[in-house]
């Protein structure tokens, strides 16, 4: 499964934002990544790099490449509505995403692999592919087998699910997702506008 495996710290340094989730490096050192520090003088960036930048700062946060971004959107384009809107509702219904915004994972590349090694079901079957689309409706749960997995128990005790267009039974440990959810709805940091502009061209 391909998948960015480099530096996370020096990613989120260079957005600026804890994109991986809180950093104390990125907190101590609030500028870009690079051996001239703070010093470095950077001119103003472009239109284009704008754009660029937005696009990339998504596909780090949600761990996606290129061809699999592409992909979504033109999915995207070919849907009804608000282009960046829908974008966005399709890279929230992915596998991976949903399993951690029911806080079954404590990230998102945790997700993943309880994806891929076969520790996920969606609606009874078990699916190793992270980047399903789920649609609404669809009922995701851990494995019975995998119930009892530290890693799985001690995200569900720390970090509870908190997505509204999510629901969660914890008795039977499985989620529900009930709709796609609205842009003021969605946490991250990402002005999907300039991704659309910057495919537009």
């Amino acid at each position: 499964m391909a998948r960015y495996t480099g530096p996370k710290t020096k990613i989120a340094r260079k957005f600026g934002e804890p994109i991986y989730g809180p950093d104390k490096v990125l907190e101590k050192k609030k500028y870009g990544p690079g051996m001239h520090g703070p010093n470095r003088r950077r001119g103003k960036m472009s239109e284009y790099g704008s754009q660029l930048r937005e696009k990339q700062k998504a596909k780090y946060t949600y761990g996606i490449l290129e061809r699999q971004f592409r992909k979504l959107y033109a999915e995207a384009s070919r849907r009804g509505g608000i282009t960046g809107e829908v974008l966005l509702q399709l890279i929230e219904s992915r596998l991976d995403n949903v399993v951690y915004r029911l806080g079954i994972a404590r990230s998102r590349a945790q997700a993943r692999q309880l994806v891929s090694h076969c520790h996920i079901a969606v609606n009874g079957s078990v699916v190793n592919i992270p980047s399903c689309l789920l649609k609404e409706g669809d009922v995701v749960s851990v494995r019975e087998r995998s119930k009892s997995l530290e890693i799985v128990t001690d995200s569900l005790a720390s970090r509870p699910c908190s997505a509204s267009w999510l629901s969660w039974d914890a008795a039977t440990m499985s989620g529900k997702f009930m709709n796609y959810p609205q842009r003021a709805d969605i946490p991250e940091n990402i002005n999907e506008q300039l991704i659309v502009e910057l495919y537009s061209k």
